[in-house]
């Protein structure tokens, strides 16, 4: 297996790197909270299915849309405090049924895929939390001890039940994500049956109960490909709200034989790739690698051990999607 840099144990992208205190003892101070909303530099935006609004500047960068408190769209129920900067502004996140229109036309939705590649670390970190929570929010409205409809508390952070006097948080899911070599450190990659052509990434499973992250990449890779593993070291985790995962990045060896057995379900096709062999294919358009904010292209860059080669322009121009 390639050696592995000094920040392969680092978070990568959408990991909160961007200076965001969370201040998660103020969420239930009510006082501080209504402060803090009034406050003239607390910024404000709107996160609407899982989309936010974005602005490309003239300068290149693309920015949240955000607004100050008093501009901002009513609502009491849905709004969730994020956190504050290194300079005291803080961030506050609104769930609407839609996003509000701009009008000066310049502003655009955006999903996390596409915006997270694009922001700058704070605003990630911030977008994130708000997709995250927004998830949450709109999949877990009734109490499941009781079935009672739940209110929210802890500014967007918890949901309580007026009934049976239940609390509950916000859902995270593990799950494990995993690059697996074989002797002749060729790389592991697999194709799951939804994804478009040429798609082709790292395998991946959720965690089971009862189970430890290093036994469930050595079961995950057995049942979707057949291979025997080990050596398993943890490498970096990303949270993945789509819904509500969080992915947990490991390096891993086939111990015997490297002939697949493809489960058939997840995944349709799995084959091991040479660094030449990927490249080519990359560069041919032939194969599409991991989205490059995703923690199997930062896995898979370890083993290449540098960055992967752009994408073949798109059959009838533009370029493969990243």
């Amino acid at each position: 297996m390639g050696t592995h840099s000094d920040n392969a144990v680092q978070p990568v992208l959408l990991t909160g790197t961007g200076g965001i205190d969370r201040c998660s003892g103020r969420r239930l101070d009510e006082v501080w909270l209504a402060a803090a909303w009034s406050h003239p530099t607390t910024r404000v935006f709107v996160v609407s299915g899982g989309q936010a609004l974005v602005e490309d500047g003239p300068d290149g960068r693309t920015e949240l849309v955000t607004t100050p408190s008093f501009d901002a769209p009513l609502t009491e129920a849905h709004r969730y405090f994020l956190g504050q900067d290194a300079d005291g502004v803080r961030y506050f996140a609104l769930q609407k049924d839609s996003l509000p229109g701009r009008m000066d036309d310049t502003a655009r939705p955006a999903g996390l895929r596409e915006a997270a590649a694009l922001l700058d670390e704070r605003d990630q970190e911030l977008l994130v939390h708000a997709v995250a929570l927004e998830n949450w929010q709109r999949m877990h409205r009734f109490c499941s001890r009781c079935g009672e409809r739940t209110v929210i508390a802890a500014a967007g952070h918890i949901r309580r039940c007026p009934a049976c006097g239940a609390e509950h948080y916000p859902r995270t899911d593990p799950a494990v994500i995993m690059l697996v070599t074989d002797a002749e450190d060729r790389a592991l990659l697999g194709r799951q049956v939804h994804w478009p052509p040429g798609r082709w990434s790292t395998l991946a499973g959720f965690v089971e109960p009862g189970e430890s992250l290093e036994a469930a990449v050595i079961r995950e890779v057995a049942e979707e490909a057949g291979i025997v593993v080990t050596d398993v070291q943890y490498v970096a985790s990303q949270p993945w709200p789509f819904p509500s995962s969080l992915m947990l990045g490991f390096l891993t060896r086939a111990a015997g034989s490297t002939e697949l057995h493809i489960d058939g379900d997840e995944i349709e096709q799995a084959r091991w790739f040479s660094r030449e062999e990927l490249r080519a294919g990359i560069e041919s358009g032939e194969i599409l690698p991991p989205y490059r904010i995703s923690i199997a292209s930062h896995l898979l860059e370890l083993w290449y051990g540098k960055p992967l080669p752009t994408p073949a322009p798109a059959p009838g121009g533009g370029r493969a999607r990243p």
